[in-house]
């Protein structure tokens, strides 16, 4: 969309203060729907009672995929707090293409163009509050975890997230080197977790915490409400960050499903986290089938949609 070049005159348009606040320059502009009073430019955002509702990029993997298109969909997707996937910030960052290269460039690169990415998602009205990228695996050098332990705090994340490694002395030195950066380690896990499963890490390290997937939870056998629940209220100041989606139980198939359709308690783990104060992000990850006709941004908005009701209730 072209944006005219003359000031407008009298009230100022929602097209000319997006072009002034350099939003439009990137390619920011949304649907005017976002733009009303209580959008992210404005308004409190995602945040509602008290909870912080994001979602992880990886939701929109079906849709173009650049930084700024990432940037896009979230804004599009009325959601003001994100777990950002490394690849389209590397990327953005310079990261060479051929992976030999790439723990070097890791091992060297400055923190400037992280800081840039802040400000962009800022602007927009997005926080970062984990980033994701596969740079913490065993295979990966103590330099590449230091990267990314400096990179989150140059994108203002409170944490790094990893799926949670067999090998406790992996948790180990990933806890070190959390606790040198103070950056927190989130460990996600999926159908395989179990009440204790982050006994282990949580003990090796105050700065190794845990990114819960509620959904995968329900999904396991023998989980209920009630052990999810209790779960979260017994480890809530070592959860960094949840995943939520909604998943059939073990014993129904286990299926991801849209919100409301599935066995994932999301309505009861959205109201203790409102009653009970717990500041623990909540994050969308879009994992069900989507509908012919949608497209990604469309149903993270549902999902937003149907936590807000949640929390209004």
């Amino acid at each position: 969309m072209m944006l005219a070049a003359k000031e407008p005159t009298g009230a100022v348009s929602r097209r000319y203060f997006l072009r002034k606040s350099g939003l439009a320059s990137l390619g920011l502009l949304t649907a005017p729907s976002l733009l009303k009073a209580g959008s992210l430019l404005t308004g409190p955002g995602s945040k509602i009672s008290g909870v912080q509702i994001g979602v992880i990029t990886y939701s929109y993997r079906s849709m173009p995929g650049s930084l700024q298109e990432v940037l896009q969909h979230t804004v599009n997707s009325g959601i003001s707090a994100v777990e950002l996937m490394g690849d389209a910030v590397e990327q953005y960052a310079g990261c060479p293409a051929d992976k030999n290269q790439v723990a070097d460039w890791r091992a060297t690169v400055s923190m400037e163009k992280f800081k840039a990415v802040k400000k962009l998602f800022n602007k927009a009205g997005v926080s970062i509050y984990a980033y994701k990228p596969n740079a913490l695996g065993a295979q990966n050098t103590d330099a590449e975890i230091e990267y990314a332990l400096r990179a989150a705090k140059a994108l203002g994340a409170r944490s790094v997230t990893v799926e949670l490694p067999k090998d406790p002395q992996q948790t180990e030195r990933l806890g070190k080197l959390g606790a040198k950066h103070k950056v927190y380690i989130g460990y996600h896990a999926h159908t395989q977790a179990t009440d204790t499963l982050w006994d282990t890490a949580l003990a090796q390290s105050p700065y190794n915490s845990m990114n819960l997937d509620c959904g995968h939870y329900i999904a396991a056998k023998g989980h209920s409400t009630e052990s999810l629940l209790a779960l979260i209220k017994k480890r809530h100041n070592r959860i960094t960050s949840m995943h939520l989606k909604d998943r059939q139980a073990a014993a129904n198939g286990g299926a991801n499903l849209p919100w409301g359709e599935g066995d994932t308690p999301i309505k009861e783990i959205l109201s203790l986290l409102k009653t009970s104060k717990y500041p623990i992000p909540v994050t969308i990850e879009l994992e069900y089938k989507i509908p012919e006709g949608s497209d990604a941004v469309q149903e993270v908005k549902k999902c937003l949609a149907y936590a807000k009701k949640a929390l209004s209730a």
